[in-house]
């Protein structure tokens, strides 16, 4: 089963391009930056890699990124990933990324784009990979400045797939957000939204209702409602569920619990991803091999998930048809 999870074409529509950040490749951009970080070695960067909350975590992803300094950086973080997850059978990715973090500490967004679509354009070059860009608000901080952000973005409009909102979700409702995603949906962009991972089910239903979204990223909480299951259903909004992430954060207490096999038994539309693989566990094959031990799933449950994915994904239709058919001949 391990082979064939790792020949299999998945697709992840859920990853974080900053929590991808290894903490080797963080001491090298450190010292290549100058930066002085609070670790004296990888091995106790690594220890520290354990969190009671998602806030816990918030706070070292957003000071490990403070060695994200040039484009040169972005493009090396961004690599480093992708060859990464080539290697383990990812064929598409769709890559949120903050530029909020980066602005306030005083990186331009022409920096952070261009190392970010440079990378983009090597990886669909010389890897047998696909990238979706999403450009993601951080809900914890002003909803105007995710609007001006956004309009600063215009010369990179055409570049975006999706805008997105993530950070912390306690008491930050997607309803602080609509204006931004009005905005979106004028310019042309999809439009995702983490919702219902600490936060309850309402925000599931905030999102679909006043942001108008395509997709919900983690939606776990949705069990907490009928109502929220029978919309989901009845719409097949995929949800991108992260199960690692989830044990990491606290979310729930182990996968064998995890919510996952309940909400395919809804019948709702469910891809699996690894959200911020260098901080929780590994990336979309740890993923599968942990479902697979957790749930005992079949190679048919493994081709249903991907198939979701690449029939989510912000990827060009010749493309999807290409990792459409590759899924077939397993399945056939």
């Amino acid at each position: 089963m391990q082979d064939f999870l790792r020949s299999l074409p998945k697709a992840e529509l859920h990853l974080h391009i900053e929590g991808s950040l290894e903490p080797e490749l963080m001491f090298a951009l450190a010292e290549r930056n100058g930066i002085k970080l609070p670790y004296a070695s990888v091995d106790e960067a690594k220890a520290a890699y354990q969190f009671d909350d998602l806030q816990g975590f918030l706070n070292l992803y957003f000071q490990g990124m403070s060695v994200l300094c040039h484009e040169q950086d972005f493009f090396d973080l961004a690599m480093d990933y992708f060859k990464r997850a080539s290697t383990e059978g990812v064929v598409h990715i769709d890559m949120h990324f903050d530029p909020q973090a980066h602005i306030q500490r005083g990186i331009t967004l022409d920096v952070i784009m261009s190392g970010l679509l440079r990378a983009k354009q090597e990886a669909e070059r010389s890897l047998d990979l696909s990238v979706g860009m999403i450009m993601a608000f951080l809900r914890d901080r002003p909803a105007e400045e995710a609007l001006d952000v956004l309009e600063q973005a215009a010369p990179y409009w055409d570049q975006l797939d999706a805008i997105g909102l993530d950070s912390a979700e306690r008491d930050h409702p997607p309803a602080k957000f609509v204006k931004v995603f009005n905005r979106a949906k004028e310019i042309g962009l999809a439009r995702v939204a983490h919702a219902g991972e600490e936060g309850p089910a309402s925000y599931i239903l905030e999102a679909l209702d006043l942001l108008d979204v395509c997709r919900i990223d983690h939606g776990i909480r949705c069990l907490e409602s009928d109502e929220v299951v029978e919309r989901l259903y009845e719409q097949q909004t995929v949800l991108t569920v992260c199960p690692l992430s989830n044990v990491s954060l606290k979310v729930v207490d182990e996968l064998n619990g995890h919510p996952l096999p309940a909400l395919l038994d809804k019948g709702l539309n469910i891809t699996i991803s690894s959200d911020d693989p260098a901080y929780f566990g590994g990336g979309l094959l740890a993923n599968h091999l942990a479902c697979e031990k957790a749930f005992g799933w079949d190679e048919d449950a493994f081709i249903a998930l991907n198939r979701n994915a690449i029939t989510e994904a912000f990827v060009p239709k010749s493309r999807r048809e290409d990792l459409l058919a590759r899924l077939d001949v397993l399945a056939s």
